[in-house]
């Protein structure tokens, strides 16, 4: 069907609320928009769904949300899990409850039992939650820290992890089934709750949540000694982190945590920030400001759905410095370690985990405390995979994993990044080195000092729409097919190539086989630590390009960062914009 024909079945069929056609009716004459919202179906990664709220099949609304939930109850029904239910969670976007509902809807009218939050939860509390409640899938409404015209569909497998690969296309496959939209089966509420095919649930797995989280606690006799004389300042950015997040911490034993009032209503407006992103500087201004009238060490920020977190810490200057996700990463990476050596409770068979864009000092830093480092591709679903095959099925033991985008576990009773437990951890760290009249950004000038000054980067370009899709694909297919590997100054020693699953080694010409799945990923070795990274991104119509270097000094490596950036910049952008 093309663009202008599926536009027109969406606008005359009375199927589709009055709303979505008025909104359509609004476009009638914009052919470009059409095309924009028709010309394909709203993809279903191996995250889920993710896209711009509006009418179209190119966009987030009940009947994409329907269609996608047909397709995933077909794999519970097929797979003979029906009778253990799934988990629904959402959080405080806009449409979240209503299209956690309509999901709520489908599956019960497939005869397959929910468990619906009563309210906004987490992301990891959703994966926890699957796994206690022995659910077959769970789904969590959310586009994580994404604009606020976006929302998304992310599904977990019985596990609690983000659906695998395989089992994501077969789902995929059940949907490409499904012909009319129209068709799809849907229960109303009071019907699948008067049948028990829908159970609010709540507390109980809240309780047994943050008792779980708890356990994680590395060095719980510190917090007791100085957890309520440590100020934090919290932010949940109009999210779902909040109730979570400030009840670990006080159970934990951190009394003084000030919250901003500006960002503590959940809003899916986001009113007080450009985007809900705790990578970006902007986010944290209010929380900043908040903590120089109080006189505060610690800023901890969630984003929307409760699964990444940034911090800010006050440097020797005494200014406030927003932590990379790596410097975050390494600082608990050496906390955990080092707590876990001195009490003598490190395995000799324990693991942790790094995306391949995630820093090489966690690499260091393992080495020194004797521990297996394992490298996945980027997303969080494939640490989960780590946690399952190594720990669960295997005979190894999961410490930590984390990755550059702030997202950080420990634990295996939940698979997914979790930014409740990481605040704790943050929190119980920093208290760490202000038991050592440190602050946490003297730790990590520790750090680097003992392991040495690595330094990262990323560089996205955003193209929104069909044509910058397609650009980002010419720009890797071009690096790819050129076997480009001069970027000035720069000459690569070898070239990852994830599409083609093939490591490629400049001087000799030689190959050799990669283990990770397939993706569209270029990873180039540099000399002496540096490197750098190019892959489209996952969630968002952006392309990504990262970079890490090493130096004697920091100044060092600031300034080999900024010549590596400038020198593959020119040519990216080139195939870009030219």
């Amino acid at each position: 069907m093309s663009s202008r024909d599926a536009f027109k079945f969406w606008l005359e069929n009375e199927y589709f609320d009055k709303e979505t056609r008025d909104e359509l009716n609004s476009i009638k004459d914009d052919p470009k928009e059409i095309e924009e919202r028709f010309y394909k179906d709203l993809d279903f990664g191996t995250g889920g769904l993710r896209g711009i709220i509006g009418a179209g099949t190119n966009r987030m609304n009940i009947y994409t949300v329907r269609k996608a939930t047909q397709g995933l109850a077909d794999y519970v029904n097929t797979s003979g899990m029906s009778g253990r239910g799934v988990v629904i969670a959402y959080d405080s976007r806009h449409k979240s409850p209503e299209f956690a509902l309509e999901v709520a809807k489908v599956f019960a009218g497939n005869g397959i039992k929910v468990f619906l939050f009563d309210e906004l939860r987490p992301t990891p509390e959703l994966s926890f939650a699957v796994r206690y409640l022995g659910a077959a899938a769970g789904v969590m409404v959310t586009a994580s820290h994404n604009p606020k015209e976006y929302n998304g569909y992310k599904v977990y497998g019985e596990d609690g992890g983000q659906l695998p690969i395989e089992a994501s296309d077969k789902v995929l496959s059940h949907i490409g089934n499904i012909r009319d939209l129209t068709k799809v089966e849907v229960m109303e509420k009071a019907e699948a709750m008067e049948k028990g095919l829908l159970k609010m649930i709540g507390k109980e797995v809240d309780d047994e949540y943050i008792r779980r989280l708890k356990t994680l606690s590395v060095n719980p006799e510190l917090t007791e000694k100085i957890g309520e004389r440590f100020k934090i300042v919290y932010t949940p950015l109009h999210g779902a982190g909040n109730k979570s997040v400030r009840r670990v911490l006080n159970e934990t034993g951190f009394k003084n945590v000030l919250v901003v009032k500006e960002q503590e209503e959940p809003d899916p407006n986001f009113p007080t920030v450009k985007a809900p992103n705790p990578e970006e500087k902007d986010t944290f201004k209010l929380a900043i400001d908040l903590a120089k009238q109080e006189d505060v060490d610690l800023i901890i920020g969630t984003d929307p759905d409760g699964d990444r977190v940034g911090v800010v810490v006050r440097n020797k200057e005494g200014d406030y410095v927003i932590l990379t996700g790596n410097q975050t990463g390494c600082l608990l990476l050496e906390y955990m370690l080092s707590q876990k050596k001195s009490r003598r409770e490190l395995p000799n068979n324990g693991f942790v985990v790094k995306t391949i864009v995630t820093t090489e000092l966690a690499r260091i830093i393992a080495k020194a405390y004797n521990i297996e480092l394992i490298e996945v591709l980027t997303g969080f679903k494939f640490i989960g995979e780590k946690i399952k095959q190594l720990d669960e099925f295997g005979d190894k033991k999961y410490l930590f994993g984390f990755e550059e985008s702030c997202g950080y576990l420990a634990g295996t009773f939940a698979r997914d990044k979790d930014a409740v437990f990481a605040s704790m951890l943050i929190a119980e760290m920093a208290a760490y080195y202000k038991s050592r009249d440190m602050t946490p950004y003297e730790g990590l000038l520790e750090i680097f000092e003992n392991y040495g000054h690595t330094l990262e980067g990323i560089t996205y370009f955003t193209l929104e729409g069909k044509e910058g899709v397609e650009k980002i694909k010419s720009a890797l297919s071009n690096l790819r097919e050129n076997k480009t590997v001069v970027f000035g100054d720069y000459v690569a020693s070898a070239v990852r190539d994830y599409l083609k699953g093939e490591r490629y080694i400049v001087k000799t010409g030689g190959k050799e086989e990669l283990t990770l799945p397939e993706s569209d990923v270029l990873y180039y070795e540099i000399k002496d630590g540096c490197w750098f990274c190019i892959r489209p991104s996952g969630t968002e119509p952006k392309i990504k390009i990262y970079y890490g270097v090493r130096g004697v000094t920091m100044d060092d490596a600031k300034k080999e960062l900024e010549s590596l950036q400038n020198s593959v910049l020119t040519i990216i952008k080139k195939l870009l914009f030219d």
